[in-house]
């Protein structure tokens, strides 16, 4: 068993991204043999990227509220909302909120082959 403390992990701002704050929380940190938990928390007005790659991901809205934008439109996203993203969908978290909107992010251990 590990336990780590979100304010322990040291954030950063990925290129691309605006005002979000990024937390690889369980990664290789633990030794994660199969996903990775990362936390988000993304400043009003902020966003990620728009992009897409070849992994799922699942994310679940902890606090504040925003969207998902896809290819042919978008979501609202409120705390308790669940997403899964397919593989090689478009997709972008903006908030569009007036408080910062946290998400848990699980994905696939990347694969190094």
């Amino acid at each position: 068993m590990k336990k780590l403390n979100l304010n322990d992990i040291q954030g950063t701002s990925p290129e691309g991204t605006k005002g979000v704050d990024f937390r690889p929380l369980l990664t290789d940190n633990v030794k994660a043999p199969n996903f990775y938990m990362r936390i988000f928390s993304i400043s009003p007005g902020g966003h990620t990227p728009k992009h897409n790659h070849s992994w799922e991901h699942e994310v679940f809205v902890i606090e504040g509220s925003g969207k998902i934008v896809l290819k042919n439109g978008e979501e609202k996203l409120s705390p308790g909302d669940a997403v899964f993203v397919e593989p090689n969908e478009l997709h972008q978290f903006v908030n569009s909120g007036d408080s910062v909107m946290r998400m848990i992010c699980v994905i696939p251990k990347p694969k190094n082959d």
